[in-house]
């Protein structure tokens, strides 16, 4: 008797020891897959903070939250069964999505760029402004909401990308390894966004500390943050196109068009012949982000001409100092 239940605790170990194991290997094969979307994180957290402009500093937090939580009922409740769904009966759907969703970053990415330089698709944004909802919670609301809609798409590139990374996964390992991506995407980027949208209030309070180098830094943190907003949208602007061209090159790919992915391969193998991997990698980055650069600036002509003609030829492209 007193053996057989030893003998039992002796499965329950290794079964354990497998689970751990298990556990650890999906793990690794999330941290693994998460950084093949890591220009789509980038600009998630380049572009949640907006969406805390203009309430009051003390809601900024719990707005960030409820931002939070939106994304993880899009991530687990939408995204993850259609995309399993999709991989499962239908396959071949993932790298037209995929070359969808490459599309779109190129696109946003190529809008952003023309930005730099004063041109804009659409004219003058249309923003929600608090004087035109009828009070505070009805502007946070429509906020939320907001940004909430761009998280879905953001969501749901990170995880149409990790699920290409992971298909080779049996099923059930798929579904752990995107709920690990799933949370760790989400708490990662709003974590940030939280600390980010809250570091001026800290530089305000650390500014009328007596002590000089608190007051200096201080001073620093409420100076500085306007430029950390500027480069992180810099550095995902780039991202965007970059990930969104090598999307868009590898999807082909897959689908039997072969000659994008072809160039790429040689660039990255001539520049290997300058530095090795990191070279090589170089090669690659350069190509596809050029690669999106063009494919998007593509595909805002054509959005700028279908908008062209749907307003009777009025310009919907606006220049602006």
């Amino acid at each position: 008797m007193a053996s057989g239940f030893f003998a039992l605790l002796d499965d329950i170990a290794l079964l354990a020891k497998a689970a751990a194991s298990s556990v650890d290997d999906m793990t690794a094969a999330a941290m693994k897959a998460s950084a093949k979307s890591i220009g789509v994180v980038i600009d998630d957290a380049a572009v949640t903070p907006q969406y805390v402009q203009g309430i009051a500093p003390s809601r900024e937090l719990p707005v960030v939250k409820r931002i939070t939580m939106g994304s993880l009922r899009n991530k687990f409740l939408i995204i993850l069964p259609v995309a399993l769904l999709l991989t499962t009966f239908a396959p071949m759907v993932l790298p037209v999505l995929l070359i969808l969703g490459g599309s779109y970053l190129a696109f946003e990415g190529a809008e952003k760029v023309l930005g730099w330089f004063g041109i804009h698709l659409h004219g003058d944004d249309k923003k929600t402004d608090i004087d035109t909802v009828k009070n505070e919670k009805e502007f946070e609301d429509s906020l939320v909401g907001g940004a909430v809609r761009t998280d879905l798409i953001l969501s749901t590139e990170i995880m149409l990308i990790a699920l290409s990374n992971v298909g080779h996964h049996p099923f059930w390992e798929q579904v752990g390894i995107l709920a690990i991506i799933a949370v760790i995407m989400t708490v990662g980027v709003y974590g940030v966004v939280a600390l980010l949208v809250k570091m001026d209030d800290l530089g305000l309070k650390l500014s009328t500390r007596p002590r000089k180098v608190s007051a200096a830094v201080g001073r620093g943190l409420v100076k500085g943050m306007p430029y950390v907003f500027e480069t992180l949208s810099i550095v995902g602007t780039i991202a965007m196109l970059w990930v969104g061209g090598h999307i868009f090159a590898k999807s082909l790919y897959d689908l039997g068009f072969t000659p994008l992915y072809d160039v790429a391969h040689h660039i990255a193998e001539w520049f290997r012949g300058f530095s090795g991997g990191v070279g090589a990698w170089i090669g690659d980055t350069l190509y596809s982000a050029v690669l999106g650069l063009i494919w998007g600036l593509i595909i805002v002509g054509v959005v700028a001409l279908i908008g062209k003609i749907r307003h009777g030829g009025h310009k919907d492209v606006a220049h602006t100092a």
